[in-house]
């Protein structure tokens, strides 16, 4: 087997493992607050990527305008999303998340954390250093990949 088919299966293997540990994780996080995956996405998004719009809610989520308003009605009556209004366009509204829904958000990630810990306390000190040079190699070169995808996009 070549190294490259060798790195591609490894990594692969990787990935489905890790998925399905962290959405069944963001899965059960979100169940237990009272929240569908689709409200906790929402959240997601905003903790990453800042303030956006409803018919930016509509599009990310391929959605009705009345099935994103639904959504995001919840999160807004649980406190943890206000709509503001938007300066560009004062007909729209922006989504934010308050104070409540970033610690929501954090302590999910948090809680998702503990998991690593399980896997920390398995390996020895040798793996951990291997893996944390392996993974800072990975993370630098996703990186890369998405600063030539943004340029791309501009």
């Amino acid at each position: 087997m070549t190294k490259s088919l060798q790195f591609n299966q490894s990594v692969r293997a990787w990935m489905d493992v890790f998925m399905q540990r962290s959405m069944s994780g963001w899965k059960l996080f979100a169940k237990s607050c009272g929240l569908s995956m689709p409200q906790f996405s929402i959240l997601m998004q905003l903790h990453h990527k800042g303030a956006f719009s409803m018919s930016e809610v509509r599009e990310r989520f391929e959605i009705t305008a009345a099935a994103a308003s639904q959504l995001v009605d919840k999160l807004v009556q649980n406190g943890f999303v206000l709509r503001e209004e938007d300066p560009n366009d004062r007909r729209a509204k922006l989504l934010n998340l308050t104070d409540k829904g970033r610690d929501l958000v954090q302590r999910g990630a948090q809680e998702r954390y503990h998991w690593i810990d399980g896997i920390s306390a398995r390996l020895s000190e040798a793996d951990k250093a291997k893996v944390s040079v392996a993974l800072g190699i990975l993370t630098e070169a996703v990186q890369a990949l998405e600063q030539e995808r943004d340029v791309q996009k501009a």
